[in-house]
């Protein structure tokens, strides 16, 4: 049974969509509102409590002009801020209290047969999450859109022969914390992955893009002194096993268009606009 936090989701994703596709024609508040079955009034609200700008304001930060100002105008004193203070306007950068640890080949050999590993299902601000943790760090995150069966046979594919607890664990807890962009409460988040170390590397320069930044994959390159392989660092990007902590979300084309998203543009689309209105917006 969906909880309500993913109904009110999905109504947002599908406003979202429907103002996305239909910028060009200004759709009105009213006509927006009725897409999703609301009044404009009750759209209007949830709305704003959902993403602290009206859907006007909102749909701003998802214009190709926009991506484009970030990417040309804002990019660099985003990177120089995140590798030199942690700070941005807005407060300390979440991914600063991210720290990466690669697996021994021992860790996840065989299939991971040595890990045990703690998962749990959790309410996001963009539908539900699986996490999952072995004793050292987070070592999945994904968004769980089917059935919850279905979402842990997704994990147990990662790690086939690792031994699987249903329980919400400390380091999922303080995971969890970044989607309530409450420091006070967050302490360090370690992810403890399975890749290679060329996949390592994108994912912790991934680390560095802030919250409101946007990347693209030639630049993402440049940034691992490496220009030539945007292919590959776009393969290591897709190949990122933590939704939303590592912000593959924030990489996009040069042109400034949103691009494709492992667990959907629909969402992507929501996740880079919801950041932006916390980045720049007037919350």
């Amino acid at each position: 049974m969906e909880t309500q936090n993913q109904i009110d989701y999905q109504r947002i994703a599908r406003a979202i969509e429907f103002l996305r596709l239909n910028h060009k024609l200004q759709p009105s508040l009213e006509q927006a509102a009725e897409h999703v079955s609301l009044s404009p009034f009750h759209f209007q609200r949830m709305f704003k409590d959902w993403a602290g700008v009206t859907p006007k304001q909102f749909l701003q930060y998802l214009s190709v002009e926009y991506a484009k100002s970030i990417l040309k105008e804002k990019q660099a004193s985003l990177f120089d801020a995140a590798f030199e203070t942690g700070l941005s306007g807005t407060g300390r950068l979440h991914d600063l209290f991210i720290k990466v640890e690669g697996m021994t080949p021992g860790e996840y050999k065989n299939g991971g047969e040595q890990l045990n590993i703690n998962y749990s299902f959790a309410e996001s601000p963009f539908g539900t999450v699986l996490v999952a943790s072995t004793a050292k760090g987070i070592c999945y995150m994904a968004f769980a859109d089917e059935a919850q069966e279905d979402a842990f046979a997704h994990l147990q594919k990662a790690f086939p022969n690792a031994r699987y607890n249903l329980f919400l664990d400390r380091i999922q807890q303080n995971a969890l914390f970044i989607f309530t962009q409450d420091w006070s409460k967050l302490d360090e988040v370690k992810l403890h992955l399975k890749g290679t170390p060329f996949q390592l590397k994108v994912w912790e320069t991934l680390l560095t893009v802030p919250i409101g930044g946007l990347v693209t994959y030639g630049s993402l390159a440049g940034k691992l002194q490496n220009p030539n392989a945007s292919r590959a660092v776009g393969s290591a990007v897709g190949d990122n096993p933590v939704a939303f902590l590592i912000p593959c979300h924030r990489v996009i084309r040069s042109t400034g268009e949103i691009g494709q998203y492992h667990w959907g543009s629909g969402r992507k689309n929501a996740i880079i606009g919801w950041e932006a209105s916390r980045a720049f917006g007037a919350i």
